[in-house]
């Protein structure tokens, strides 16, 4: 069972359980008071209500003695299941309710979030790149991946999985190829992040995104492409609003790169000078290693052929697609060097991930 129908499991409760039953569902569910609530469900599993401890208490004051279907809250807090921003979430917190399910179209609880972990729930699949040798690590990545290496307490990768987790992101594709059976084996299947992970093994290098084209399917329109040996604040939920309100095709984001000459320079044409400028700076936007692309258009993508982010990109461009652009103007790492990981071991005490 993965982690995801155990929070499930252990926050529901058929209809027709007795009192005794509520009880010891409550006293069972780990953790904070805030986590104590239980979902009512009827034999066809549809969610019917909430029951707190204060329900039972109420209960047990007006000597009532029915099942839970009697006692449940029917006016109970729930989402549906679709693209959910911070802002909604907020709500509730300011409310002081924390755990909510989230219901599918047909009635039955999708999942059951935890607000103070989850700040976003983002329709999106996601599809790290994670096969890289990291040669420019090297001794560090002799026997270990560059993913896996720590900054902090953790792997890289755990870091951005973890990310993903706290905004909803449930589906995660991870591309392997050097040393690969070093991320299954940390991560399996997914269940201990409560979240699903499939992995797409390289036989041969196939570029930044070849490999997505060994992705049977996609659960969700659009998908997340990252490096994984990237560190970084981004507001993931802000990125994905930005590219979907401007009718994106891919989004790619990018850092400023700013770049000062130590002279004046001097500005005119066919050898008259028009002016002087002093010591310039000029400012340059680069790739951050960072994508939202529509899936309908991974097919465009050769099928087990090298094939860059970068190629998507001009092909789009070519079609007379929309390609976005979106500036991070937060924390971003890229650990691609000895003291690119030494600054990560450093930054990671004073950035919030």
């Amino acid at each position: 069972m993965d982690n995801q129908k155990r929070i499930i499991r252990d926050h529901t409760i058929n209809s027709e359980d007795s009192l005794a039953q509520i009880l010891q569902k409550l006293e069972a569910i780990e953790g904070a008071a805030y986590k104590k609530i239980v979902f009512v469900v009827d034999e066809e599993n549809n969610c019917m209500g909430s029951i707190t401890d204060g329900d039972v208490r109420r209960a047990l004051m007006q000597n009532k003695s029915g099942s839970a279907g009697d006692i449940m809250n029917k006016s109970f807090i729930f989402l549906k299941d679709v693209h959910i921003g911070n802002d909604e979430f907020n709500e509730y917190i300011e409310e002081g309710i924390y755990i909510i399910p989230l219901i599918s179209e047909d009635g039955k609880i999708a999942d059951i979030i935890d607000l103070k972990v989850t700040r976003s729930n983002l329709k999106i699949d996601a599809f790290i790149l994670a096969g890289g040798k990291g040669i420019r690590l090297r001794p560090l990545t002799e026997n270990l991946p560059k993913p896996m290496l720590k900054v902090g307490d953790k792997p890289i990768l755990e870091h951005n999985i973890d990310r993903l987790k706290k905004y909803g992101v449930k589906n995660v594709h991870i591309s392997l190829n050097y040393l690969g059976d070093r991320i299954t084996e940390f991560f399996g299947n997914g269940e201990s992040k409560s979240l699903q992970i499939n992995y797409v093994n390289e036989d041969k290098p196939l570029g930044t995104i070849g490999s997505m084209s060994l992705v049977d399917s996609f659960e969700n329109d659009y998908v997340l492409v990252m490096n994984s040996d990237l560190l970084t604040d981004l507001d993931l939920e802000d990125f994905v609003n930005d590219a979907i309100k401007k009718g994106s095709d891919m989004q790619m984001a990018t850092i400023p790169y700013s770049y000062s000459v130590p002279y004046a320079i001097v500005e005119g044409e066919n050898g008259i000078i028009s002016g002087l400028s002093e010591k310039p700076t000029y400012t340059y936007f680069a790739n951050a290693g960072i994508y939202l692309v529509k899936t309908s258009l991974i097919e465009l993508i050769a099928k087990n052929e090298k094939f860059d982010a970068t190629d998507l990109v001009e092909l789009l461009i070519s079609q007379e697609r929309k390609v976005t652009s979106y500036p991070i103007r937060s924390y971003w790492l890229d650990i691609g060097r000895m003291e690119d990981f030494k600054k990560a071991q450093e930054d990671i005490n004073h950035i919030h991930l």
